[in-house]
């Protein structure tokens, strides 16, 4: 595929979710040269799904990719084992080769719905770690001081708590920034708390006479909370692996002020008809209900597809806006007779403890049988069929176990 310069794709590409750029100048140059350039994203499977907030980058990469460049993708199967410090209050816990290898499972598969799979470059980082000798790990480890990295604000935070920081971890950025001496990267994307790994990686290109990448930060989304950045950890994110109508209702769930900056980060919608988007909301003249349902239909026709984006709206609809319940449903099975309400809740997995029970329980949050039952001794006559609900999206269907 020939290098396409086009001036507004380009703009697009170095402002639109993006955090910096460094060096931007040459950068834009580089781009508009006409030289095919190798765009390094590298991702860790600390973790067996990709969520929402992995896929800002990656759709950043795909960019690159529609103006014709090389799309380079680092599996970090070594560096999994140790796990980016970045942000981290304390140490991670490590990673056995099995592991890794098990949350990698279905990874190319789940990336494949972002970018071009078939025109971009893998590698395994294990490719070259695995290989290094105990001369050469120290080579690399004589790149950069103690000092250099722990300078960090989480490492500082650490050292202050008087925490400790195992040794794999200052080598952490070290070995992520050799990954782009060894596939030789013009530029490397990763989200904005990324940077100082990033502009190690310019570090240990330098060290290795390797000509220095340029670097794009994107941004960091903000979870269902609306507070916390999207991870696994903090438990708010939507997993780009849901079923599509759990995608969308938990993308209906976002906070009004995050809209436009889903729409921006998430979606392929163009510029144009976002900045037309963010207008009406702010007049008055559309609603934020109806532009989550928007948004909430183009992410999942991303990674579902715009037959199951449909049904996945239909359901949304049909289940919050006409109060009726779902087509499908957990269900599960238990024996006939009575129950108390709290003991039921723990049982079904609906509250993780009898004190979220109660609180769930007073606060209105349970129906059972599609009544608000509000009392925490109420005593619940299990019978087939009786559907319990817990919140606006949490239902199970009770199934009689057979008598024996």
């Amino acid at each position: 595929m020939e290098i396409i310069a086009d001036k507004q794709k380009i703009k697009t590409l170095l402002t639109r979710a993006v955090s910096d750029v460094l060096v931007k100048e040459n950068l834009e140059k580089k781009l508009d040269s006409g030289k095919k350039l190798r765009i390094k994203f590298g991702i860790d499977p600390t973790a067996p799904d990709i969520h929402l907030g992995h896929t800002v980058p990656l759709l950043k990469l795909r960019q690159f990719q529609e103006l014709g460049h090389q799309a380079v993708l680092i599996i970090g199967d070594f560096t999994a084992r140790i796990g980016d410090p970045t942000g981290r209050l304390e140490a991670r816990k490590p990673l056995s080769e099995s592991e890794v290898k098990r949350n990698m499972k279905n990874y190319l598969k789940q990336v494949a719905k972002v970018i071009d799979i078939k025109k971009t470059k893998i590698h395994y980082n294990s490719e070259w770690f695995n290989k290094m000798t105990a001369r050469e790990f120290l080579e690399l480890a004589n790149k950069a001081t103690v000092q250099q990295v722990t300078k960090r604000e989480d490492f500082k935070n650490r050292i202050k708590e008087n925490m400790d920081i195992t040794g794999s971890e200052i080598m952490y950025p070290l070995l992520q920034g050799y990954d782009s001496v060894m596939v030789k990267s013009d530029v490397e994307i990763g989200g904005e708390d990324q940077l100082l790994n990033l502009l190690m990686g310019r570090r240990i290109q330098r060290a290795y006479n390797v000509s220095e990448q340029s670097i794009l930060t994107t941004w960091l989304i903000e979870g269902t909370d609306g507070v916390k950045k999207m991870s696994k950890s903090s438990g708010n994110y939507i997993s780009i692996t849901e079923k599509p109508e759990i995608m969308f209702g938990k993308i209906m769930s976002i906070l009004d002020s995050l809209i436009i900056k889903y729409f921006k980060a998430l979606t392929v919608i163009s510029d144009s008809e976002i900045d037309i988007m963010e207008m009406d909301l702010k007049s008055g003249k559309s609603n934020p209900r109806d532009a989550k349902n928007k948004l909430s239909y183009e992410i999942v026709k991303i990674y579902h597809g715009e037959k199951k984006a449909q049904e996945a709206e239909e359901e949304f609809n049909r289940v919050f806006k006409k109060k009726e319940l779902p087509k499908e449903m957990p269900s599960a099975t238990l024996q006939k007779g009575d129950r108390n309400i709290i003991d039921l809740l723990i049982t079904l997995s609906l509250a993780p403890s009898k004190s979220q029970a109660r609180r769930l329980v007073l606060g209105r949050a349970v129906k059972i049988g599609g009544e608000i039952s509000n009392e925490p001794k109420a005593i619940v006559e299990i019978s087939e069929g009786l559907i319990i609900q817990v919140g606006k999206r949490h239902f199970v269907k009770i199934k009689i176990a057979p008598v024996r």
